[in-house]
This record gives structure tokens, C-alpha cells and sequence, in this order.
């Protein structure tokens, strides 16, 4: 730290010191100016206090001895706690160390007499620089320990969702880490993208915030999990549950995941419901390698086939609950349309033949096939979900398992 190119003179530097509680009292009574000041609590007030006077009574024995290579940041802000840096932001800071400068300076006359004021003006110069700089320095420090303290209690809301654990502690933690009270979530699962991981969440959080959204993230070794929050207006679609709005989002993001498949949960009504969007989400990223071809984002509703062959009990039971159970509700001509349709490669007049109906009928029933199902048995894709729905509602049925209807 520089100091005076001399010692200063003993008479300036004593009278100097006999009025550290003078400037002190000035410096306190300026503050009270401030409409931050006033709105604080009386222990924040009085830790602010203090620091002040810490500040001048630093700057008095700077001056005494200006070669000294004692840390500014532990004589002025080693003083109050660190919770203290939550109370009083840094613009606040930068105030309280304006008001205290300006103090001494106007004590300058006073206090120096006509030859040594010069000099007392470049002290008190060369000291609120350090002083800014100590100031920042406390800010970084503090700042990055919260940083740290928020990614661990994000990566344990995330983990408490996945394991569904959620419960209203759950909640109360994430609104700490900045999560409102949005009236829908999903989860949007990856691979982790090549950097530190507090670089890749800090990435994250950025992109959903340019977005509107909330978002809570997790880097899981080789995987990114990300929850999403947002209105349900965005995010809301009659069939898949994820609107057009809501792959929009989706798509902002998806340059914070690393390369293959990034896979979308379904929409959930609040956050505690976010872990089985996860979940879904982390079943069909497993399963993503199985269809090359699958768009970026794609949805875990999409992935079902995939999701089904590698063991997956929810997707099964979607595909034979809400698929097949729809068919044989309808009664077996469906079924066995569907059926006929498929073992013809998608020939209506073959099917037809095998069917003993004209090909209208054949036709017919496929739209009906594909307005209870959602599937439309000409779809590669769509024929693929039928005919694997149709195999395990059959081989439920012959466990003794009758499909809800």
C-alpha cells in the first residue's frame, strides 16, 4: 500500500487523533441522511456505526504511520460480523465510505495547520482508494462464499426432486435460491457441456432469465439436469403437455447442454411435481440413443417406444393404459384393423383383403384408431408407439392384467 513520502508531523497527527470522535459523531449524523440508513434495523445501524468509526480511527494511525503493511479491510470492515455484508449492499458501501471521506476532508481545515493541509488532502486521497479496495475485496469474498453455499443448496433441491423427497423445506430452499411461485415447472435433462460446473449452471440461470423463466440446476457428472418454471400458459399443450412457447424456451436453452440428445419432462402443476417430470425426462435420455433421428429438443412423451424397450414401467404403462386400454374400450374391430393395417406394411387394400371390409372401412377405422389414441397408424413413428402399445396390452392381458378401460 503506498504511504506519504515522509513521516508526517507529530503536532498533525496528534491533533488529529484527538478528534477521531468528533468526526466520528459528524460522519454518524451525515449517514442518518441516507434513506437506506434510516430504513435498517437498530443492530445494522449500529454495526454501520461502527464500521465508520473503525474507518476514521484506521485512517488516523494510517496517517501516523503511512508504511505500515496492515490490511486495511481487517481495521475497518474486520470490525463488524459477516452477515453484515447481506444487510448493506455494495452501492450502500460505497455511500457510507463517501460520507465518512467527505467528513475528514471538510475537518481538513481545521484539523492541519496551512502547510500540512496538502498533505492531509493526498492521505486522505490515497486512503479511500484502499478503502474502496478493501471494500470490494470484502464484497468478492462474501459474494463468492455465497455463491458456493447457494450452488450446494441448489444441487440438493435438485437431488431431494429427483429422488422425490420434495416436501415444503424443498420449496422454502429454492425460493431462497431465487425460485417464484410459478403455476407450472418441467425438467430438461442432457449431457454436461466442457467447463466448471458453477460455469455451466451461472450459464444456465443467465439463459433462463433472458428467457423469463426460473430455473434450478444441477450438474450430475456427465449429466445436466435443469427445472424450469414459468406460467402455464407457455408452457401448456392439450396433447404432449409442452406448447409451442414452451419448446421456445426450450430451444434458448439448449445451447447450455452439451452434445446429443436433450430430452424435455412433462409439464408438472408446481415444483414439488418437477421430480417426475425429471424422471421422465432422465428415462428417455437413456433411451434417446435408440431413435438417432430425434429432434433437439424432443420430448419424453416421444421417447415411449424407446422408453418401453429399455424396461421402463412408466412408459409402458402409458403406452397400455392410454393407448392400447383406448382401443380395446372401443371394442376388438379397432384393434384388429390396427392390426391388419400394420402386418400389410401400411397397405389398406391388404389389410382389407385380410379383413373381408372394404378399404373405406379400413380407413375409417384408422382415423378412429388415431383420435382415441393420438397416433396416426401412417406415421413411421406413430405406427411404431401402435404396434409396441398393442404387444404389451396383449401380454398384459394374457398375465391377467386387463387394461384400465
Amino acid at each position: 500500500m503506498p504511504g506519504a513520502p515522509v513521516p508526517p508531523p507529530a503536532e498533525t497527527a496528534a491533533r488529529l487523533e484527538r478528534q477521531i470522535g468528533a468526526l466520528a459523531t459528524a460522519a454518524v449524523a451525515r449517514m442518518e441522511t441516507l434513506p437506506w440508513y434510516g430504513a435498517m434495523a437498530a443492530e445494522d445501524r449500529s454495526w454501520v456505526n461502527l464500521v465508520a468509526q473503525a474507518g476514521i480511527a484506521a485512517f488516523v494511525e494510517w496517517f501516523r504511520n503511512p508504511r505500515t503493511d496492515r490490511a486495511i479491510s481487517v481495521d475497518v470492515f474486520g470490525t463488524a460480523p459477516r452477515e453484515l455484508a447481506r444487510a448493506v449492499t455494495l452501492q450502500q458501501t460505497v455511500e457510507l465510505v463517501r460520507v465518512t471521506i467527505a467528513v475528514v476532508e471538510e475537518g481538513i481545515e481545521q484539523l492541519g495547520s496551512p502547510a500540512d493541509r496538502a498533505l492531509l488532502r493526498e492521505a486522505v486521497l490515497q486512503y479511500s482508494r484502499e478503502v474502496a479496495f478493501a471494500a470490494a475485496q470484502v464484497y468478492a469474498q462474501a459474494a463468492e462464499a455465497r455463491g458456493a453455499w447457494d450452488a450446494r443448496l441448489e444441487a440438493l433441491v435438485v437431488d431431494a426432486l429427483l429422488r422425490a423427497e420434495a416436501d415444503e423445506a424443498v420449496r422454502s430452499r429454492a425460493a431462497a435460491l431465487g425460485w417464484r411461485a410459478t403455476d407450472a415447472a418441467l425438467a430438461v435433462v442432457g449431457t454436461t457441456p466442457a467447463g466448471e460446473p458453477e460455469a455451466v449452471v451461472d450459464e444456465v440461470h443467465r439463459a433462463a432469465r433472458a428467457a423469463g423463466a426460473d430455473a434450478l440446476a444441477a450438474v450430475q457428472g456427465e449429466r445436466l439436469v435443469v427445472i424450469l418454471g414459468a406460467t402455464a400458459d407457455v408452457l401448456d399443450d392439450p396433447r404432449d403437455q409442452v406448447g409451442a412457447g414452451g419448446l421456445t424456451l426450450v430451444r434458448r436453452l439448449s445451447a447450455c447442454f452439451g452434445p446429443g440428445p436433450v430430452v424435455v419432462g412433462p409439464v408438472v402443476a408446481d415444483l414439488l411435481g418437477a421430480g417426475g417430470s425429471a424422471r421422465s425426462a432422465l428415462a428417455g435420455l437413456q433411451a434417446a440413443p435408440a431413435w438417432p433421428g430425434a429432434p433437439r429438443p424432443v420430448l419424453a412423451g416421444e421417447l415411449l417406444p424407446e422408453r418401453a424397450l429399455t424396461g421402463d414401467a412408466e412408459a409402458r404403462r402409458t403406452l397400455v393404459e392410454g393407448t392400447y386400454a383406448a382401443l380395446a374400450a372401443a371394442g376388438p374391430a379397432l384393434a384388429d384393423t390396427l392390426s391388419a393395417y400394420l402386418e400389410h406394411a401400411g397397405s389398406l387394400e391388404g389389410a382389407a383383403r385380410m379383413l373381408f371390409v372394404h378399404p373405406n372401412t379400413v380407413r375409417y377405422r384408422l382415423r378412429r384408431v388415431a383420435e382415441l389414441t393420438g397416433y396416426a397408424p401412417a406415421e413411421p413413428r406413430d405406427a411404431f408407439a401402435l404396434r409396441l402399445a398393442l404387444a404389451l396390452g396383449r401380454l398384459a392381458a394374457t398375465e391377467g392384467q386387463p387394461p384400465a378401460g
